[in-house]
């Protein structure tokens, strides 16, 4: 199983996402948007999301599958997008590496031999005395999707990469119709 986590860093409410196949970028978005649709009237006055990142080749800002879907998600739900990435080597400083932690040490050597033995074990972990909301995408994801340079053209020029660190700064703005 392969696990996707997003931590609400003001509530401290984990959501811990599952799949059956790969970590792809179509997975990672696939995760987020059944986040947001979750959390529709909580967050329905939100118009800028900034979402902390890992430095996962699946993520990243030159990745053209995952650009494209997340330009898609921003103009689906009309909100701006900001993607900031921790830089190599400093995971320690993401919050979401310590949930990990925290769930390891909780399985405690448990044989964690099937799904629902695992959302289970997830289900009764605490962050913050808060226990996570835990979802199982059942979904399979083709591996090494990737647009061509023409075709990613277009997502590229909607992005505002940060002068200093383009690679580890960039905003989505959602497509203004009209």
């Amino acid at each position: 199983m392969i696990p996707f986590g997003i931590l609400e860093v003001k509530s401290g409410q984990l959501n811990v996402v599952y799949g059956i196949s790969y970590e792809t970028s179509d997975f990672i978005v696939d995760c987020l948007e059944s986040w947001w649709l979750s959390k529709d009237t909580t967050f329905q006055h939100i118009k800028k999301l900034v979402i902390n990142l890992d430095n996962g080749p699946q993520c990243s800002s030159a990745r053209t599958q995952f650009i494209k879907r997340m330009v898609e998600f921003s103009d689906q739900n009309n909100i701006e997008i900001h993607l900031i990435y921790y830089p190599p080597y400093h995971s320690k400083y993401n919050p979401i590496e310590r949930c990990w932690g925290v769930l390891e040490s909780h399985w405690n050597g448990t044989l964690l031999d099937n799904a629902l033995k695992v959302m289970s074990w997830t289900k009764t972990m605490t962050w913050k005395g808060i226990n996570p909301v835990v979802k199982l995408i059942e979904d399979v994801y083709e591996k090494g999707v990737k647009l061509t340079k023409k075709a990613f053209g277009v997502f590229e020029k909607r992005l505002l990469r940060d002068e200093q660190l383009p690679k580890y700064s960039v905003v989505i703005q959602p497509r203004q119709d009209g």
